[in-house]
């Protein structure tokens, strides 16, 4: 007869119970809003609110953000400046923080609690559909750049039959693939939440992570 697996001693639930006691009672003394009423440091503002922080209150301490508003003509947030706009954010229920005034509030959750900002694109007028259209159909012609602000490659395109059609078909796979924009550096008009070209670049702030090899 096989042998029966000793059994582990069951943990009583008071023990339990203090256990979590205690790494609640740290977690909050050794959090952020532990250290503010400890130190009587000055309320947490509400654009430093972090999705996944617990308040001292319990309270699960997260915000939502509207989508932005965004213009017909240009695809872009309506307040797009300089690469940046900003959308509305408001803070959940039972938070009190600093909102974009300055003044300590205690949210409902309809309450504007500060204005997160987001990136955008210049954009001046060249559509996106419009560049595909020409280079698809009248690229031989060089439509296409003169289109997006090329004119000597467009007479050069529109004298040689697009390059024998070979410029053309070139053309329209860098066109299509948006590596060839406008001339003037802005970019596509492109639906909003359409299909884009995202470039990825590396700076001095770039995180790299080790490489092993086998």
């Amino acid at each position: 007869m096989a042998a029966a697996w000793p059994s582990r001693p069951a943990v009583p639930e008071a023990v339990a119970a203090q256990l979590l006691g205690v790494l609640w009672f740290m977690s909050v003394s050794t959090g952020p809003w532990g250290a503010a009423a400890a130190g009587g440091e000055e309320m947490l503002k509400c654009e430093d609110l972090k999705v996944g922080q617990f308040h001292i209150s319990l309270t699960f301490l997260t915000y939502i953000c509207k989508d932005p508003k965004i213009n017909d003509a240009t695809q872009e947030p309506v307040n797009c400046t300089n690469y940046t706009a900003d959308v509305e954010c408001f803070p959940a229920p039972n938070i009190t923080c600093k909102d974009l005034h300055g003044n300590e509030t205690h949210f409902t959750g309809k309450e504007l609690g500060f204005r997160k900002p987001i990136s955008c694109r210049n954009v001046n007028g060249y559509s996106y559909k419009v560049a595909v259209a020409l280079s698809l159909f009248l690229g031989w012609l060089g439509a296409d750049r003169f289109y997006l602000g090329y004119p000597a490659l467009g007479l050069l395109k529109f004298c040689t039959v697009g390059f024998c059609g070979i410029g053309s078909l070139i053309d329209f796979i860098l066109i299509s693939m948006q590596i060839v924009g406008p001339s003037d550096g802005s970019s596509y008009i492109i639906d909003y939440y359409g299909t884009r070209l995202t470039r990825l670049s590396i700076t001095n702030e770039t995180f790299r992570k080790t490489q092993l090899y086998p």
